[in-house]
């Protein structure tokens, strides 16, 4: 595999909440791998078998979008549009956490053999289908009644690591949490849906039934469409230790309301950040990125850490095995290349997010190899990164 080596790097966010920004002009990959940074780099990333010059601009780890809804292939049913995790790529996100294959899947079977069926298939089909090369981490089972110990074995051993509860034939809402004892038993990660109902068929779940679940996550708590009220917010953020998701198809106003009172508690790490699309809302390979503006321009958040509650935070949460979300020596090599936009006051993609606007994307690289040049979807970067080395689609130009 080519060594890649990015030099000239002007900004860096690391994806660590803890820690989220990093000094270094040089990232030389090795093998997929961040494999050296900074001065340690310099050497290699200057000599290395393609080079992207940043030529001053931001490098970023590479978006995960952890809501969203995938079914087979690169097609959307219920948008009827094609390629659009293609698309998503050219909007900075590399990693997708599939929400339930089962939700959106043409029929939408309600039984426990057709749902584990579905999970198992997906999670081995996106095995070894990366669009654009996209790592997406299919087969999350739509739990059902029913769903035994063997099955939850089986779909383990099947390579089946997520969970959504919220969309099955439980007459109450309550009734799953069997379901999702046995599914955490085997190592399942469990999101379950919150707020009012989204679709036809789905259940309207309160903080009190999230209380009594206790999944893992709570999926789109700022509402997918409609909101939690605030004083179940509040008992969320204090009484429990489950993940926060904010999404992009959610309500602002609450989204901004679930990261303050989370960082009055100091729950910071349990925020992570989706697009819950696509659905109705609409295909947005911007989604993410968007967020991620909103929260930093209008939640006084800086940068760096609304970059890391989309990365570094998303990975930790969903116990992604093949992304990190973070820039660290060891980790895999997805990261993003950008600068402020063109007509921006900004003077670096940093300085963009923290006025709301969107940065301009200018090379994505997903597993050491550079997949994306300029952008399709972003604005126009002021300054562009220069790839040698390597045939980019828009790169340099």
């Amino acid at each position: 595999m080519a060594s890649l080596g990015l030099v000239n790097i002007g900004a860096l966010a690391t994806g660590v909440l803890a820690a989220p920004r990093l000094a270094a002009e040089t990232i030389l990959i090795e093998h997929g791998r961040i494999a050296a940074l900074g001065a340690a780099a310099a050497t290699g990333a200057a000599a290395a078998d393609v080079v992207v010059d940043c030529r001053g601009t931001t490098v970023i780890p590479g978006l995960i979008d952890s809501h969203c809804h995938v079914v087979l292939g690169d097609y959307t049913p219920r948008q009827k549009t094609v390629d659009f995790l293609d698309s998503y790529v050219h909007g900075g996100i590399t990693s997708v956490v599939s929400a339930g294959e089962g939700v959106h899947a043409p029929g939408r079977p309600h039984d426990a053999v057709a749902s584990k069926a579905l999970a198992i298939a997906a999670a081995k089909c996106f095995e070894h289908f990366h669009p654009n090369g996209m790592k997406v981490n299919a087969g999350s089972v739509v739990l059902e009644p029913g769903l035994g110990d063997a099955d939850f074995a089986e779909m383990a051993r099947h390579g089946v690591r997520h969970a959504k509860y919220g969309f099955g034939g439980y007459a109450h809402p309550k009734d799953g949490e069997p379901e999702v004892r046995r599914a955490q038993k085997h190592g399942l990660c469990v999101m379950s849906h919150s707020g009012g109902n989204s679709i036809p068929g789905s259940s309207p779940i309160s903080h009190e039934v999230l209380l009594h679940l206790r999944p893992d996550v709570c999926g789109h708590v700022n509402g997918g469409t409609t909101s939690l009220d605030e004083a179940g917010l509040d008992a969320l953020i204090r009484q429990t230790d489950m993940t926060l998701q904010l999404v992009q198809a959610g309500n602002l106003r609450s989204a901004l309301y679930i990261l303050k009172r989370a960082r009055d508690e100091g729950a910071l790490g349990r925020v992570c950040v989706g697009s819950d699309t696509p659905t109705g809302t609409g295909v947005m390979p911007l989604g993410v990125l968007k967020s991620v503006c909103e929260l930093a321009s209008l939640g006084d958040l800086p940068p760096a850490e609304a970059i890391a509650l989309a990365t570094g935070n998303n990975a930790r949460a969903f116990r992604l095995t093949t992304v990190t979300g973070t820039i660290a020596v060891g980790a895999p090599a997805d990261l993003i290349v950008c600068d402020a936009p063109a007509a921006s006051l900004a003077k670096g993609a940093l300085d963009a997010i923290a006025r709301g606007d969107i940065p301009g994307i200018s090379c994505v690289v997903i597993d050491g190899e550079v997949r994306v040049g300029r952008s399709r979807n972003t604005p126009l970067a002021k300054r562009l990164a220069g790839v040698t080395g390597a045939a980019v689609a828009g790169a340099g130009h």
